[in-house]
């Protein structure tokens, strides 16, 4: 039964970083737009999944779109104005209020939630922009090669909205909406006869998926705050990757790059100098310390006495969870591998609480304390869990390794694109795979983002907004990071906008010279960089 019924120009079915970058770019542009979530907090990768932003080495200066520079200025404007936050701290242009040595910017999500709904708060009081929260979409209805319809149910009530919309973008965190609507899709590792990429396997592989991470925030304080025995520790505390060196559950795991056994360091609370911290994505950073290394709040930058401890995040490879991956499967599968995801992190917190071999000689900081506020959960754990790879859907441009792979490009830099829209930087990483892949890391050029990547081939209204975009598994690896889903989002929304208001399909404007130029000069007028300045280099 249907207890709502709605009609809009744009539909964006997601509010993670994609999802939010869409509904703005469109109601920039005067169309009315809903905007949906399946949890309390929009903001996806630098909110609700509480994973703070992976960028590259020159996002101070470019490589970004204006709106997502106005984001991340929003967030060090939001400490200045409400933290109190040491006098060098203030007077850095830069500040990073975690010292997290992986991101220039290490925030607490929630101040991430206050800086978005700032964003959206004109649009949203003045009608423009409707939020809907905790709703998912579980079913379309379509009228030849266009989406006519998506029905969104509620997740705690069950009840259902039906929302019809002239353009639907699909920026949920899996690709939800492409079983739904019949979209052509692949999942899993596309095979070297599929893509001809060096990295690929001879067959595909459609169930070889990267892991997925449930993250959660500590601090370390006095006392005894050890949680519950989990469930499923004994499973956890057993597991033992052939390709790990070790139990899962440990400091020890392969080096993203050179594959080699690392021992990490863990120490709550170093007592670094907080204002030195200088990330840069190209260090090697294997012997650094796991506290520091996605940091969220750095203690010495605030005025003493404003927290008793750092809070870090745990976003680590004891964490990735690569038994299952939950694409395509029923609802109880999937929210049953969610959970485990969610036990191993619990057991991971559990065993760092109680057996971590401490620098001193003993065992485990039974200090080490979740905070359920920082994630906005009564757990502690995050609102929803860090998917690194979606459905994808078949696209008229596919981004392939050999577009942008620095040992095929040789000096050449990535491949220029007639339909860029975008930029984005960032090795191509990928996890270890629920079909037994240990990391796969290859070096890549500063690249572009084609247009007809966000396109399906078939459907006329349907656009990807988020890591659901034509990318490969091997590419997925850095198209997926935040400030790349921001503006394919932001994308996504400014050609639903346009095609709108101008009674015109993404495939016209893609096929048509003079409408894509059109196009392209508006995204520049918006803030979006289509080129790198020549001769830069990847790492």
């Amino acid at each position: 039964m249907t207890d709502q019924q709605l009609r809009t120009g744009v539909l964006v079915v997601g509010g993670g970083t994609g999802g939010v970058a869409a509904a703005l770019a469109a109601a920039r542009r005067g169309a009315h737009v809903v905007l949906t979530t399946d949890v309390p907090w929009l903001g996806g990768q630098l909110t609700s999944q509480a994973v703070p932003p992976d960028e590259h080495p020159w996002v101070e200066t470019m490589g970004v779109t204006a709106s997502y520079r106005a984001f991340r200025d929003g967030v060090r404007e939001y400490y200045r104005r409400h933290y109190p936050i040491t006098d060098a701290a203030r007077r850095r242009p830069a500040l990073n209020p975690g010292a997290g040595w992986v991101s220039k910017l290490c925030h607490e999500p929630r101040v991430g939630v206050a800086v978005l709904d700032a964003m959206l708060a004109p649009y949203t009081s003045g009608g423009r922009i409707r939020v809907l929260r905790d709703v998912r979409p579980v079913a379309t209805t379509t009228d030849g090669d266009r989406v006519a319809s998506v029905t969104l149910e509620d997740t705690r009530d069950g009840r259902r909205t039906v929302v019809e919309a002239a353009y639907v973008v699909d920026a949920t965190e899996l690709g939800d909406l492409l079983p739904l609507a019949g979209a052509e899709y692949v999942t899993g590792f596309e095979s070297q006869t599929d893509t001809d990429e060096p990295s690929a396997p001879a067959q595909a592989q459609p169930d070889n998926v990267q892991a997925f991470s449930v993250c959660f925030a500590v601090e370390h304080a006095d006392g005894d705050h050890t949680i519950d025995r989990p469930v499923r520790y004994d499973h956890w505390r057993a597991v033992q990757p052939d390709f790990w060196g070790g139990p899962l559950l440990g400091w020890k795991a392969p080096h993203p790059r050179t594959l080699e056994i690392t021992e990490r360091s863990f120490s709550p609370n170093p007592g670094d100098d907080a204002l030195a911290v200088e990330a840069d994505q190209s260090r090697d950073g294997g012997d650094q310390n796991l506290w520091t290394f996605r940091r969220l709040a750095a203690r010495d930058l605030f005025s003493p006495g404003t927290y008793a401890s750092d809070i870090t995040l745990v976003n680590w490879p004891a964490i990735d969870y690569f038994e299952h991956h939950v694409l395509d499967v029923d609802a109880a599968t999937a929210a049953a591998r969610v959970e485990d995801a969610r036990q191993l992190s619990l057991s991971m917190l559990f065993w760092m609480q109680t057996e971590a071999p401490r620098p001193d000689g003993g065992t485990g900081w039974p200090g080490l304390r979740l905070r359920p506020d920082v994630m906005g959960t009564d757990d502690g754990l995050a609102q929803e869990a860090y998917h690194r790879e979606s459905r994808r859907i078949l696209p008229v441009t596919r981004v392939v390794e050999q577009d942008l792979s620095m040992a095929v490009r040789g000096t050449h830099g990535a491949v220029h694109y007639r339909d860029s829209v975008g930029v984005g930087m960032y090795r191509i990483d990928l996890h270890p795979s629920t079909g037994g892949d240990n990391y796969i890391d290859v070096a890549a050029e500063p690249f572009e983002l084609p247009l007809g990547a966000l396109v399906p081939r078939r459907l006329r209204n349907l656009l990807a907004g988020g890591k659901d975009i034509g990318t490969t598994h091997i590419t997925n690896g850095c198209y997926r990071l935040h400030p790349v889903e921001w503006n394919v989002g932001e994308v996504a929304g400014l050609l639903a906008a346009e095609c709108l208001a101008h009674g015109r399909e993404p495939h016209e404007v893609l096929e048509k010279d003079d409408l894509l130029e059109d196009f392209q000069r508006l995204c520049e007028s918006e803030g979006i960089e289509r080129r790198w300045p020549a001769g830069l280099r990847g790492y």
